[in-house]
């Protein structure tokens, strides 16, 4: 099967071995910048057959208790999306760039919310983050043409991937916009700029605002079209549940 940044990454068995890449084709983020952007560790996921195992996901904290990710990260053993507690143990941690030099602030996933508008979740974190700047919910329609830039925790490439060590980003421009979602291309630092495996739920973001989550794309690095979900269309959801 081909692994694509669709996936929560959650369909595969983690090596233990750290990679020093994220966002394929991009750059490394400096010291102390996108302290919002969260890597998500689960362990225990199931399968149909009983066994379990291990995968990453990114995220964006969007107040103090709640990060925002894609909803696929968080299925039952047939790998539909659930809600309520969360279905096994999530370490999600912030305030990270370099996992060599620096520790992060970690907390423990405790709830999941799934949006019906598109495939976002919101978490619940067992503890408020107030240290670190969450990021703004966009409530304005995104244009074609727009940059956004990318921050992740994903793998450099398809092959063998890993999650990353390092917090890498990009930049991309809008391509597409649709009712829920947002297709997106590579800007910079290359065309072929993209999210990968372990960036779902990544953010796209202007400024302090996020403006769409990472969904689907095709195997990766690439230079087509990434789908990426709306924040706007689901501003008002989550605003009910992290006022």
């Amino acid at each position: 099967m081909r692994l694509r940044a669709l996936l929560a990454a959650a369909v595969l068995t983690v090596s233990t071995a750290p990679a020093a890449w994220a966002v394929a084709h991009g750059s490394d983020v400096p010291p102390g910048q996108y302290g919002f952007v969260a890597k998500l560790a689960m362990t225990k996921i199931p399968r149909p057959d009983g066994s379990t195992y291990s995968s990453y996901c990114t995220g964006a904290l969007i107040a103090p208790a709640w990060v925002l990710t894609t909803g696929h990260c968080f299925h039952d053993a047939h790998r539909d999306r659930v809600s309520g507690k969360t279905p096994y143990p999530t370490t999600v941690t912030l305030g990270l760039t370099d996992e060599a030099t620096e520790s992060g602030i970690a907390r423990r996933a405790t709830e999941v919310l799934q949006a019906k508008e598109n495939d976002v979740a919101l978490i619940r974190l067992d503890s408020p983050v107030t240290t670190v700047p969450p990021l703004t919910v966009s409530r304005a329609a995104p244009k074609v043409g727009q940059q956004l830039t990318l921050a992740g925790w994903g793998s450099l490439t398809n092959a063998d991937p890993k999650p990353a060590t390092r917090l890498q980003q990009g930049t991309v421009a809008v391509a597409k916009v649709d009712p829920t979602t947002l297709g997106v291309r590579g800007a910079a630092p290359e065309i072929t700029t993209s999210a990968c495996t372990y960036d779902s739920g990544a953010p796209y973001f202007s400024g302090n605002e996020l403006v769409s989550l990472e969904a689907t794309g095709p195997d990766c690095p690439h230079a087509g079209i990434e789908t990426t979900s709306r924040a706007d269309v689901i501003a008002d959801w989550i605003a009910t549940h992290t006022a």
